[in-house]
């Protein structure tokens, strides 16, 4: 059986305990999952909203996010699509201490070998080593 993992399954592992029927199913998700009953996927949008959530909502530090991030990705049987780009986006979040969600933009930038980003959060985008688009 191959199973899409949503956002409040990881926050709920790794976070909230507001709901103890949840995180118990959450837990034995993962349990049946290192034992091998089931297959889990998951991708970077639901990435992306583990990050989010967890910065905005709960007020989680960047390095902890990070370090939640690197915890899901070491799950046994749980399959990431685009892991190797969320991979290198970790070690630039890591390297430059910006969000998830810009470092994933600046990586994908450089993977497809794109000129510059057009955006208009400039700061957020400063240290990455990507050029912005020069907007007059």
């Amino acid at each position: 059986m191959l199973t899409f993992v949503d956002t409040n399954i990881f926050v709920r592992l790794f976070v909230v305990a507001d709901d103890a029927t949840q995180l118990e199913q959450a837990k034995a998700l993962f349990t049946r999952a290192q034992a091998g009953n089931v297959d889990l996927v998951t991708g970077p949008p639901v990435l992306f909203e583990v990050s989010w959530v967890l910065g905005q909502r709960y007020k989680v530090s960047n390095d902890k996010i990070m370090d939640i991030i690197e915890a899901i990705l070491s799950f046994p049987n749980l399959r990431i699509l685009d892991k190797e780009q969320v991979i290198a986006t970790l070690n630039t979040a890591r390297a430059t201490g910006k969000s998830f969600a810009d470092s994933y933009i600046a990586v994908s930038a450089r993977n497809v070998k794109a000129d510059n980003v057009a955006t208009f959060n400039k700061k957020h985008f400063a240290g990455l080593e990507i050029k912005l688009y020069p907007f007059n």
